[in-house]
């Protein structure tokens, strides 16, 4: 039961940060990539930059940005290198790698450029 209900909240906040990307003028490509290497949670555009954002959601801000540790970001970037693969300027796209925080009340904090290797 809680594995449902922590799923269903991870699709929510989700679903309320695509929300906030498409209303600031991003272009949505895919949702929940998964390549041999691991997920990525949303896949979208601005012109033609590709903007991976793995989304976390926790009690607090603070509390969501722990849940993320160094091996994940490894994962998402082997994923987002499939990804690029799939794209005509392939690993030459230009990229970034945002975190969304979402805290218990739903509010959404976007972090451009927040991970790194």
């Amino acid at each position: 039961m809680n594995h449902t209900r922590n799923h269903l909240a991870g699709l929510a906040a989700e679903d309320g940060v695509l929300r906030d990307y498409t209303a600031n003028g991003y272009r949505f490509l895919d949702r929940r990539f998964r390549g041999q290497g691991g997920e990525i949670d949303l896949v979208l555009a601005r012109g033609d930059d590709v903007i991976f954002v793995e989304v976390k959601k926790s009690r607090s801000f603070d509390a969501a940005r722990a849940r993320l540790g160094p091996r994940q970001i490894l994962r998402i970037f082997a994923a987002a290198s499939e990804f690029l693969g799939t794209l005509p300027n392939g690993q030459l796209t230009e990229t970034r790698f945002d975190l969304a925080l979402v805290n218990a009340q739903g509010e959404i904090a976007i972090m451009e450029n927040a991970l790194w290797p």
